[in-house]
């Protein structure tokens, strides 16, 4: 009874707390709609379809799961919602790049900075009935795009019997005249296609843009799936929604299938701009959900009219290109000759049928806003079907009735030109604008195309910090199939910008987009998937490793174990002067300024010490420099970016905990570049600064040597890690021991060498209290099983470079690491101990000297050699540049 009764009042609060949450959202809906009609000359979409709640204030069935969940959440739980999806959002890395781009809009051509992708924990929810309607006529318009495509550069019957003016074809940016005669291999010539779609107030649906050139978001809609599901079990497994991955497997398939006749184990490859492109994210990480290697440029080459991949010195045949480079750039010989991005010869490989590029080049021009106005008359006459998906309605110029409307209602629409170019918000111009808009209308009307503004719905939202209603839109995605085009099951949802940044679709925030399952599609669940035939490796697809990834693979190892170092170099250095600052009269302070000197030798950045009492005096503002500031090269803030860049550069061929891990040591080094005014505060945000790189770092380490495949890749990131631990073990001990001291102060540096080189806990094992210059070099040099001894670097690089694919045991890398390690034989580790008559430890500090100049000349004979451009191959513009990062 006492249950029964806790349960029913737990039910009585649960229902009012959701009576609370539905008052809310309509007063502010209420507010919303109040704002828009009265506000003297606010501009913005109105949203007049509510997809929460119906024109009565009741809850749609779609809805009542999240109702609940958000009830029952209240205030403070969505609060924690919001921070765990950011959480993981910060995880995985998903980041966008730009400024005020928006989410969905395409690069601006400069390189700005990547930043975390902003994603709304609350799902934007669409009911099994709603999806087919926008299912079938998704499917449908890709067919009609794939129709007009082919009809565009094939018989062109649309221009030749006067359903399309011939200027929107060959004025438009997108048309590639080049690309006539190529022909994708099976049944479709529009590969992969997305539209932007909302919803009218009448509750139907309207296509607003159309996306074939290189379609972005496929990625982002997966990831956020991933996000939202794992922040909200409990709504997911209550909802249902059907999976997106079948897209991922679909699109994989489809790309399999593009590949010239003849082709029986396909390599495909996935072509991005690199990592400064607004999507990168989006591009690598479709690629690691498809397994197929992200290139770039520098990784392609044509030869004897085939596509190639560099591999360490070899070729790979590549046969097919999944492209998000735009068509315009992709070839610097047969379209634009300014262009890094492209490949030279590409456009004549594909006309010879030696390699498929999708979307196929010169898809843009489905892109055009005045194709948009013919569309329902272009799918009559192609296919002999009505559009099921309305258009936004259009008006064009160079029809003489339409373009009277079209300046008479100049304020009211969106103007857009079919020859590429600004786009114009009427009800933003001025009268002087639009007069002078109006002018350029009548000069040369048919570039010119009105479009009705676009109407969007709302929905709820959590992403500013409270449940509120906000203008949302959809963006949809197919992939072409043997027998048709299959969709992405949902795609990706977005809160659009307030103000007339909406009518250009720049968005603010992401949403998932849950479709919910009929009752079919729940039977399906329950059964398994037939299975996805896996990428064969035959032709070296998964086992390709381009001289770019893997420099920036080597680069990794480097800068990973620069930060490491410099980490453990940096706590012994800021303990020291703490133990030391106010006892500057021992013997022991000396090790303060010794280890400052150190920092200055192994960053390189010139501190300018001074004597002791200045090095002990400056010591907290320069440890705070060499750790915090990202402008200062050497630092240790400016080893994690690099080491960020370099990783982001081959994010498919990570693991997604390398994601989790950079975030948190990158979160950590996020402060100020200048430190606060209280030394204790200065001190705990270094000390956790330093700590948290250093456990990062470890754990990188770990991830990499339990979670990597360990291919040449791996071996490249070894080889990279394992020359940097001997260069810095080099400089580190030539810099603190190679000068004989007073034994208090030698014995005190000795011991902080010991712990920043992590071997503190052997030595003390092994000397039992005995601190020596002989036995520290015995242990750190001369030791094969310490694993931070120099010997031990040398074996590891030994072996790594053994395992390169064409190693001869006599290549000029192994030879220079056999010459480092017979000089190390030849070395006496009590002789390395003498101290001549000025106090200086001559055979010790040249041994040192010529081993880290050695290891130098390795990395950069291992650059040339395995990082280069294969040999007889020449770039457009003279010299290849460094790969380095």
């Amino acid at each position: 009874m006492t249950l029964h009764s806790s349960a029913s009042s737990a039910a009585f609060h649960h229902r009012t707390d959701i009576d609370q949450l539905l008052a809310g959202y309509r007063a502010a809906r209420a507010q919303e709609a109040l704002f828009d009609l009265r506000t003297p000359g606010a501009v913005g979409p109105v949203s007049g379809y509510d997809e929460f709640v119906d024109a009565a204030g009741n809850l749609r069935p779609a809805w009542t799961e999240l109702a609940d969940a958000v009830g029952e959440r209240g205030r403070a739980g969505l609060d924690r919602l919001r921070s765990a999806v950011r959480q993981l959002v910060d995880n995985d890395d998903i980041t966008y790049t730009g400024t005020d781009s928006g989410i969905c809009a395409a690069a601006n051509g400069h390189q700005p900075e990547s930043r975390p992708w902003r994603l709304d924990p609350l799902p934007l929810l669409v009911s099994a009935a709603d999806w087919d309607a926008l299912e079938a006529g998704l499917v449908q318009r890709s067919r009609v795009l794939d129709a007009v495509l082919a009809d565009l550069y094939g018989a062109r019957r649309s221009i030749t019997e006067g359903v399309l003016p011939p200027e929107f074809l060959f004025g438009h940016p997108g048309y590639i005249r080049a690309a006539t005669g190529i022909e994708v291999p099976g049944n479709h010539q529009l590969f992969m296609h997305a539209c932007d779609v909302s919803r009218l107030p009448d509750g139907s649906f309207q296509v607003n843009a159309d996306w074939t050139q290189a379609p972005s978001g496929a990625g982002y809609a997966l990831a956020d799936r991933r996000v939202v599901a794992h922040a909200m079990p409990d709504l997911y497994e209550s909802v249902a929604p059907r999976p997106t991955t079948p897209f991922a497997q679909a699109l994989r398939l489809a790309l399999i299938d593009a590949a010239p006749d003849g082709v029986q184990d396909p390599v495909v490859v996935v072509l991005s701009p690199g990592i400064y492109s607004e999507t990168a994210f989006d591009q690598a990480y479709l690629a690691t959900m498809l397994g197929f290697p992200l290139v770039e440029s520098a990784d392609l080459v044509v030869r004897d009219g085939k596509l190639w991949m560099r591999s360490l010195g070899t070729l790979k045949r590549v046969d097919v290109v999944f492209r998000r480079v735009d068509a315009a750039y992709v070839d610097p010989l047969d379209l634009r000759a300014d262009s890094r991005l492209g490949v030279v010869g590409l456009v004549e490989a594909q006309h010879r049928g030696t390699v498929t590029v999708v979307n196929t080049l010169g898809s843009g021009v489905l892109e055009s806003p005045g194709l948009l106005r013919f569309l329902p008359e272009l799918a009559e006459q192609l296919l002999g079907e009505a559009p099921l998906l309305a258009t936004v309605p259009s008006y064009w110029g160079g029809i003489e009735r339409e373009r009277s409307h079209l300046l008479a209602r100049l304020p009211s629409l969106v103007i857009r030109t079919a020859v590429g170019g600004r786009m114009f918000i009427g009800p933003t111009l001025s009268a002087a604008q639009r007069a002078e808009l109006a002018a350029r209308i009548a000069a040369v009307p048919w570039q010119w195309v009105g479009q009705e503004l676009p109407q969007f719905s709302s929905a709820p939202t959590n992403y500013a910090g409270e449940f509120s209603s906000s203008t949302v839109g959809l963006r949809l995605f197919t992939v072409a199939q043997r027998g048709g085009y299959a969709p992405m099951i949902g795609g990706l949802g977005y809160v659009l910008a307030a103000g007339p940044a909406a009518y250009t679709l720049k968005t603010v925030v992401a949403k998932d987009i849950w479709v919910r399952p009929t009752e079919r599609a729940r039977a399906e669940t329950l059964t398994s998937p037939a299975p996805v035939p896996p990428v064969k490796t035959g032709a070296g697809v998964l086992g390709v490793s381009s001289p770019r990834v893997l420099s920036d693979l080597f680069w990794m190892g480097r800068y990973g174990e620069r930060a490491e170092n410099m980490a453990r170099l940096l706590i012994v250095a800021r303990q020291r002067y703490y133990e030391y600052r106010h006892r500057q009269h021992t013997e022991e302070s000396e090790c303060v300024p010794v280890l400052m000197a150190a920092l200055d030798r192994i960053t390189g950045t010139a501190i300018g010490l001074g004597d002791a009492a200045e090095a002990i005096a400056t010591a907290p503002s320069t440890l705070w420099s060499l750790t915090m500031d990202r402008d200062r090269p050497g630092s240790l803030v400016h080893s994690v970016d690099r080491l960020a860049l370099a990783a982001r550069a081959v994010r498919d061929q990570l693991s997604t905990d390398t994601w989790a891990v950079l975030a948190g040591v990158e979160r950590e080094l996020a402060h100020q570049s200048e430190p606060p005014d209280s030394l204790a505060e200065a001190d705990a945000a270094l000390g956790s600064a330093q700590s948290q790189t250093l456990f990062g770092m470890l754990t990188l380490a770990g991830v990499a040597g339990e979670s990597m495949v360990h291919d040449v890749g791996w071996t490249m990131m070894d080889i990279g890690k394992r020359i940097e631990r001997g260069l810095g073990l080099t400089a580190l001990l030539g810099q603190t021991v190679t000068t004989a001291r007073a034994a208090a102060g030698e014995r005190t540096i000795i011991e902080s060498a010991l712990v920043a080189c992590e071997s503190s806990v052997i030595y003390r094992r092994r000397t039992v209290g005995k601190i020596s210059v002989a036995t520290l070099a015995e242990l750190m040099l001369f030791d094969a099983s310490n694993p931070r001894s120099l010997v031990y670097q040398l074996e590891r690089l030994r072996a790594d470079l053994g395992e390169l694919p064409g190693s001869s045991g006599s290549s000029r890398p192994e030879r220079m690491v056999a010459e480092i390690s017979a000089m190390l034989r030849r070395s006496d580790p009590v002789e390395l101990e003498a101290v001549s008559a000025d106090a200086s430890r001559d055979k010790l500090a040249g041994l040192l000297s010529t081993v880290h100049t050695a290891l130098r000349e390795l990395a950069d004979v291992i650059t040339a050699t395995q990082l280069a451009l294969p040999s007889g191959m020449q770039p457009l513009w003279g010299h290849p540049a460094s790969i380095r990062p």
